[in-house]
């Protein structure tokens, strides 16, 4: 199977999982476009062209959130891409609390793939709570959000200059934002 045959049927597999999910923000948009968006940016912003880099980051959120398992994803996409799935993944049985402090303590740890599936898709979170934050979600909320994200970034740098330029560019905005609401 060719690589663009692979990475469609990642996204297809993904897309499947994630058909009935929505994002958080206020506009609801649909699941699928989150995971897109992380593998272009790496494509475009860190120029990455690991297949197995970007089939995982289509598929970085299908185990945390979906009825996908570790072995469906081995069995379908390799044991490399089943890795670096399970390393960009929470545990969903521990309290958040807990799950955020992990990122934030396991980051510096991750392998260079995970730590540009991190990178990427604390960008598209953050772009994401500008542009339709969760109606929930007061100003002191967003701000909160983002000194975690910038933590759980800060133990990922060195793995790619372009897109940590690009992380440190989304915060700033978004720190700029969310610093004048109340």
């Amino acid at each position: 199977m060719g690589e663009a045959a692979v990475l469609l049927r990642a996204v297809a597999f993904s897309a499947a999982k994630h058909q009935n999910q929505r994002r958080k923000g206020a506009d609801a948009s649909p699941y699928i476009n989150h995971p897109v968006d992380v593998a272009e940016m790496l494509a475009a912003v860190a120029s990455v062209t690991d297949l197995d880099t970007l089939v995982a980051a289509i598929l970085h959120d299908t185990i945390e959130d979906t009825s996908a398992t570790t072995e469906d994803i081995e069995a379908l996409f390799g044991g490399k891409v089943r890795a670096i799935v399970e390393e960009v993944t929470d545990d969903k049985k521990l309290p958040k609390p807990q799950r955020k402090s992990l990122q934030v303590e396991r980051a510096p740890r991750l392998s260079g793939p995970a730590k540009l599936i991190r990178v990427s898709d604390k960008i598209s979170n953050i772009r994401e709570l500008m542009q339709s934050p969760p109606q929930d979600w007061s100003a002191q909320r967003r701000r909160e959000y983002l000194e975690w994200a910038g933590k759980v970034i800060d133990g990922c740098r060195g793995v790619n200059e372009a897109l940590e330029r690009r992380f440190d560019d989304v915060i700033r905005e978004a720190r700029h934002l969310f610093s004048s609401e109340a």
